[in-house]
């Protein structure tokens, strides 16, 4: 990426984020409850994880456009033990395209899926700290994906999800474009 496009994808992410803290200082709330307020809102979907021994049940919210992509869950002071997040991709990411998480408040695991739901790749993630989004690390899958979901950091190990386990999105497959229902 040029120099001059870098800075213009910084300013952009500085704009998005001072806008999101704008208005996320007028709904702060404490509540895991799936009615928390968010700046921005997200559709919901019922996902199941299926592993050697168990069907796992999680609801998440869908991370769809680019704003709710990049605003994710920061600022939220706590998730529901079943609630997640899922960031789904019209084609597949690069394994270079991390996560980051700036201005997240806790500490959570990602599960990145090819197509079909098949969970390639499992990092977990601390919060961020620094004050400007160049300072947080990026959680790089190391394998292409075409949706990802976070949960609460333990959530997958908790569970015995393991690489090769599979997410089934029969129920966000009417909802969101680039993914398999099986």
């Amino acid at each position: 990426m040029s120099g001059r496009s870098s800075a213009l994808a910084a300013a952009r992410y500085a704009a998005s984020f001072a806008l999101a803290l704008a208005l996320i200082a007028c709904n702060r709330s404490t509540s895991c409850d799936s009615d928390q307020p968010s700046v921005l809102s997200f559709a919901s979907a019922k996902m199941r994880v299926i592993t050697a021994a168990d069907t796992l049940r999680i609801l998440t919210e869908l991370a769809r456009t680019s704003e709710q992509q990049t605003l994710g869950l920061m600022e939220r002071k706590c998730l529901a033990d079943t609630a997640g997040m899922l960031f789904v991709y019209a084609k597949d990411q690069p394994a270079s395209a991390g996560f980051w998480m700036f201005r997240t408040l806790i500490p959570l695991d990602i599960a990145f899926m090819d197509s079909t739901g098949g969970i390639r790749a499992i990092q977990h993630m601390v919060p961020c700290t620094a004050t400007l989004v160049q300072g947080c690390q990026s959680y790089d899958p190391g394998v292409p994906y075409r949706a990802a979901v976070e949960m609460n950091a333990g959530y997958f190990s908790q569970h015995r999800v393991v690489l090769g386990d599979r997410m089934l999105l029969a129920d966000t497959s009417r909802l969101v474009k680039g993914i398999s229902p099986r």
